[in-house]
């Protein structure tokens, strides 16, 4: 069987017969050092060197005009939204696949999400539907305004996802937001090292948010940077994200309402020797997605490959089985023997809180959830082979 030949190739490349978990952090570099560092300085919480460096590495590695360390993903996200006017009754174009962090940062600024498809070329925001949803639901008034036709209500943003790391159409979704009056939001979160047409994910957008949580391709243990496109919303965006108090030798001045979203030091510097290993994570992973792809060759299941506009980290590998009976059974077999598989997330309008969300067809996500499986994709020595 399939599901017992893959368990075996999965075991093979890891080189274990132990538990194999679907992502986990590799701690190979400076991390005891530069935060033992820290400790040593005191400085372990929101002011110290290692912030400043990590957003100015950030920066570097990225291209981005100016970056901000926050405390999470999902708190780089709100100040995107934030920066970006997005209001109470707003409504916000996202993808419907995705993890649930995106809406959830749309909830608690008030607003509410219209779920569109996704392209089967990227796994993410499809530029064809969301240009045919604004078509047949969305006018721009004589403010300038992009409005909804039945509720009235202002489409602010357009807020893709680059899904497992592989980036959305960004030129076509540029395109779409600049003639719409929409803001362009990138969730990043899983894309650190990707890139569309040679140029890195979270630098088309107004604003971009990226994770550092424990799985993703580095981590601070806990924490997400706010990519800003010029400097002035950059520079207000650390503002923000630091109580907005106005600097001064002792004095404690806050000149607007703003949010404690810092990353403290002590992540930082564990994110300063991390970054310092992403060139070699990012070819041990895309060594891995080769090796998956050669396995799957010639099967009936089709492993999920760039898309060939872009080069992606391979942040979480997948196949899409020939449907949802053969995905629960591969499922069932591999975690069973210990192999972490996991299917994607639910689809966001299926939740709860979601569920009276506006939404498009959605096919392509419908089909997607029910047959895609991610595989253990933790970066792995066979990257550092034969080049």
């Amino acid at each position: 069987m399939l599901s017992q030949s893959l368990i075996a190739f999965i075991r093979d490349t890891y080189q274990t017969n132990e538990f194999i978990p679907l992502h986990a952090p590799q701690f190979t570099g400076n991390e005891q050092a530069y935060v033992a560092d820290t400790i040593a300085s005191t400085f372990v919480s929101s002011v110290g060197i290692y912030v400043n460096k990590f957003e100015s590495e950030i920066e570097s590695f990225t291209g981005c005009t100016k970056a901000t360390a926050t405390s999470s993903g999902s708190s780089a996200l709100h100040t995107a939204l934030y920066m970006a006017n997005v209001q109470s009754s707003n409504l916000v174009i996202t993808q419907a696949l995705t993890f649930v962090a995106t809406c959830n940062s749309l909830y608690h600024m008030g607003a509410e999400p219209i779920f569109v498809d996704i392209s089967p070329k990227s796994l993410g925001l499809c530029p064809v539907a969301t240009l045919a949803y604004l078509e047949q639901h969305a006018y721009i008034n004589a403010l300038g305004l992009c409005v909804h036709k039945k509720t009235k209500q202002i489409i602010k943003a357009v807020l893709p996802m680059h899904t497992f790391g592989h980036p959305v159409e960004l030129d076509e979704l540029k395109a779409i937001c600049l003639r719409w009056n929409l803001c362009l939001i990138e969730d990043a979160a899983e894309s650190l090292g990707s890139y569309y047409k040679g140029h890195h994910t979270g630098t088309f957008g107004d604003f971009a948010a990226l994770s550092f949580n424990g799985n993703k391709i580095i981590t601070t243990g806990g924490g997400g940077m706010l990519l800003a496109n010029n400097q002035v919303n950059g520079e207000r965006a650390k503002h923000i994200t630091t109580t907005a108090k106005v600097p001064h030798p002792y004095e404690f001045y806050h000149d607007e309402a703003g949010f404690n979203y810092r990353m403290p030091n002590l992540n930082a510097a564990l994110g300063c020797a991390q970054l310092e290993s992403l060139p070699l994570f990012l070819k041990q992973k895309r060594k891995l997605a080769e090796h998956y792809r050669d396995f799957f060759s010639g099967s009936d299941l089709q492993f999920v490959q760039e898309p060939d506009y872009a080069r992606a980290n391979y942040w979480l590998n997948a196949v899409i089985c020939p449907d949802k009976h053969s995905r629960e059974q591969l499922l069932k077999a591999t975690n069973e023997e210990n192999v972490m598989t996991r299917p994607v997330w639910q689809l966001m309008h299926r939740l709860p809180m979601f569920k009276n969300a506006m939404r498009g067809p959605l096919s392509h996500s419908e089909m997607i959830e029910s047959r895609l499986i991610n595989l253990p994709s933790s970066p792995t020595s066979i990257g550092s082979n034969n080049g």
